[in-house]
C-alpha cells in the first residue's frame, strides 16, 4: 500500500534489553535458553508516534519478533474505540471505516512472547486535512441483497484508470470473503479501467460473497485520491449457462449441467459480427431502447423487450420478433443474439446477472475488458493480471473437460470499450 510504505519509514521498535546471566554454574545452552525465555517480544508499530498528515485510509501496522500480536486497540481523541479487523497475514489491522480528517488517534498494540511475557506499544498520530486532490471514482458492480449467477466476478471500474505503479496499493485495499471459502485473486485489465476478482472455479451455488473496496482517502499515485468506501454482500444462486454456436445457429441452455432447451438464434451479420468468447450477463431489462445514431454501423432507434447485456460495447441477447424467420439459419443482427419473443421471455425468467454465456464460431474474438470477461481466459492467465503475489495452491478443482461450447477467445489485452446501448 502506498500510504503504508511511506509510514513504515517512521516505524518505532520497542524491545527490552537482554537480561544478564548471573548463575556461574549454568552451561552455555542453558544460559541462552533462559535468556530467550526472559526476553519480551519486540513490537514495531505504524504510524509512528506523533506522525502528522496521515491518510485517513491508514491502518495499524504491526510486526513482532519473538511473539505474536494478542491485542490491538484504536481510539480517537475522544476515547471512542474504532473497530478494526486483522489482515490474514497479520501485517496490520484495518479500521472498519475510514478515519476522520484532522483528528488524533491512539493505537495500543500488545504482543505476547512464547514464554508468556508481554510488551505493549502506544502510538498517537494525526490524520491529514481533507484532500484537495482529484478523486478516482470507483464503481462496484455487485449489489447487496441480490442473487447472482455462478460466473459473477466481483468487478470494480475506475475513472480515471489506475496507473500500473499504483495498482498494488489499490489492490491491498480490496477485500473479498466467501462462505463457504473459495479463495481467488484480483486481475487488472491492461488499461487500468477495470479489475475483476474470481476463484479458479465458478462459485458454488449458495455461496455468500462479501466485498469491501476500502479506497476512501487512499493516495493513488501522487496525483489522486480514492473517492469512498464501497461494500456489498450478495448470494450465488443456481448454476445456469448459455452456450451459443454460430455454426448451428442454436443456443443450448443448461441448468446444473443438464440441457434444458435449445433455442434458435440469429447472430451478427458479416459487417457487424457478434463476439466469440466467454461472457457474463451484466444487466437485464424488460424494456429498453437501442439508439445507434452515433455508432459507425448504426443510425437507427428501436425499442426492444427482454434484453440482457453481455458486453459494454452493446451486445445483448434480446427479443427480436422481426427476425424470427431467420433465427436458426441466417445471421442478420448488428451484433446481438436475436431470439424469438417467446424464448426471450422464457430466458428472462430463468437467467440471473452473473450467468455464463459462451459464444463460438463468429468472425471476431471478445476483447478483454469488454464486459465482465474474467472467464474469457484460463486461470493462469487471469492470475498473471494480479498486482500482488497470488497465494500458492490456487488451482482449479473441476474437471479439465471444458463446458459444452466453451471457447478460449479474446486473450489479448485491449482497451475497455465505452458502455454502449447500440444493440441490434
Amino acid at each position: 500500500m502506498f500510504a503504508r510504505r511511506r509510514l513504515t519509514l517512521f516505524a518505532i521498535t520497542v524491545a527490552a534489553a537482554p537480561l544478564a546471566v548471573g548463575a556461574c554454574t549454568a552451561g552455555p545452552k542453558e544460559s541462552v535458553a533462559k535468556q530467550a525465555e526472559a526476553t519480551p517480544p519486540a513490537v514495531t508499530v505504524t504510524p509512528a508516534d506523533r506522525a502528522r498528515n496521515v491518510p485517513i485510509s491508514a491502518e495499524v501496522g504491526t510486526r513482532v519478533g519473538n511473539g505474536r500480536v494478542t491485542s490491538v486497540k484504536l481510539t480517537d481523541d475522544k476515547g471512542r474505540q474504532v473497530p478494526a479487523q486483522a489482515r490474514e497475514d497479520g501485517s496490520g489491522w484495518v479500521p472498519d471505516r475510514p478515519l476522520d480528517n484532522s483528528r488524533a488517534y491512539t493505537a495500543e498494540v500488545t504482543a505476547t512472547g512464547d514464554s508468556g511475557r508481554t510488551a505493549t506499544r502506544r502510538t498517537t498520530f494525526t490524520t491529514m486535512p481533507k484532500s484537495t486532490k482529484p478523486a478516482v471514482t470507483s464503481e462496484l458492480y455487485l449489489q447487496s441483497n441480490r442473487t447472482y449467477g455462478t460466473a459473477m466476478p466481483v468487478v470494480l471500474g475506475f475513472d480515471p484508470p489506475i496507473p500500473e505503479r499504483a495498482r498494488a496499493d489499490v489492490q491491498r485495499r480490496l477485500f473479498v470473503k466467501t462462505d463457504p471459502p473459495q479463495p481467488g485473486t484480483w486481475s487488472w485489465m491492461a488499461d487500468g479501467k477495470q479489475a475483476e476478482y474470481r476463484a479458479p472455479d465458478r462459485w458454488k451455488p449458495g455461496t455468500t460473497i462479501s466485498v469491501r473496496s476500502a479506497l476512501e482517502g487512499l493516495p493513488i499515485g501522487t496525483e489522486a485520491i480514492g473517492d469512498e468506501d464501497r461494500r456489498a454482500t450478495a448470494t450465488v444462486g443456481r448454476d445456469v449457462s448459455l452456450d451459443i454456436d454460430n455454426a448451428t445457429k442454436q443456443m443450448a441452455v443448461y441448468r446444473d449441467g443438464k440441457l434444458l432447451k435449445k433455442v434458435p438464434v440469429s447472430l451478427g451479420k458479416e459487417s457487424t459480427p457478434s463476439s466469440s468468447g466467454a461472457m457474463v450477463i451484466m444487466e437485464k431489462h424488460e424494456h429498453t431502447t437501442f439508439d445507434t445514431r452515433n455508432e459507425p454501423n448504426g443510425g437507427y432507434v428501436v425499442d426492444v423487450d427482454d434484453a440482457q447485456r453481455i458486453t459494454w460495447g452493446g451486445e445483448f441477447i434480446h427479443s427480436a420478433p422481426w427476425s424470427e424467420g431467420d433465427q436458426g439459419s441466417v445471421n442478420v443482427s448488428h451484433g446481438c443474439t436475436n431470439v424469438s419473443a417467446t424464448a426471450a421471455d422464457w430466458l428472462m425468467g430463468l437467467t440471473q446477472v452473473g450467468d455464463l454465456v459462451t459464444v463460438k464460431g463468429t468472425e471476431v474474438k471478445l476483447d478483454q475488458g469488454n464486459g465482465f470477461t474474467a472467464w474469457n481466459v484460463g486461470w493462469d492467465e487471469f492470475a498473471r493480471g494480479s498486482a500482488l503475489p497470488v497465494p500458492a495452491g490456487l488451482k482449479p478443482t473441476r474437471s479439465a473437460t471444458p463446458h459444452p461450447g466453451a471457447v478460449a477467445g479474446g486473450s489479448s489485452p485491449a482497451p475497455t470499450p465505452t458502455r454502449s446501448n447500440s444493440g441490434g
